[in-house]
């Protein structure tokens, strides 16, 4: 989509110049793609829909839907640098962790042997001192 501007100068009311003429492409400077790129709404099959970054949506009718085609949801447990984990693993904690109801805390560096991963690929299962303790993968390093 196409869109022409014109300013105009106007010296007295009778008599306008134009100054300058640009065209504009409508596109979105995220993904550098033309509007007749993106899917009509599925709500009012309007062709007038734009991509926010995380949703397309629609101005005429308000619908939102998410781009699913794009991204595939990895629910594989990793570490702070990015690195798989699996049961049985060994990691290491890489910052100092207070314990919550606990007066224990978790030292930087200490050593956490055997791992057991949980439902959530944020959190792993183990064993410090004869507790056992859910801790989050950001705070561990293979």
């Amino acid at each position: 989509m196409q869109i022409t501007v014109t300013l105009f100068y106007l010296k007295r009311v009778n008599l306008s110049i134009p100054i300058i003429t640009t065209t504009f492409v409508a596109c979105n400077q995220k993904t550098n793609k033309q509007m007749s790129d993106f899917p009509n709404c599925s709500a009012c099959d309007s062709a007038n829909t734009y991509f926010d970054g995380t949703m397309y949506i629609c101005p005429d009718c308000g619908s939102e839907w998410s781009s699913n085609t794009d991204e595939t949801a990895d629910d594989t447990p990793r570490d702070s640098n990015g690195a798989e984990l699996a049961d049985g693993d060994s990691v290491t904690v890489i910052k100092d962790l207070k314990v919550k109801g606990s007066s224990m805390v978790i030292k930087r560096g200490t050593k956490v042997k055997s791992i057991r991963l949980t439902e959530n690929p944020e959190e792993v299962d183990c064993k410090i001192d004869g507790s056992s303790i859910v801790l989050k993968t950001c705070f561990l390093k293979k």
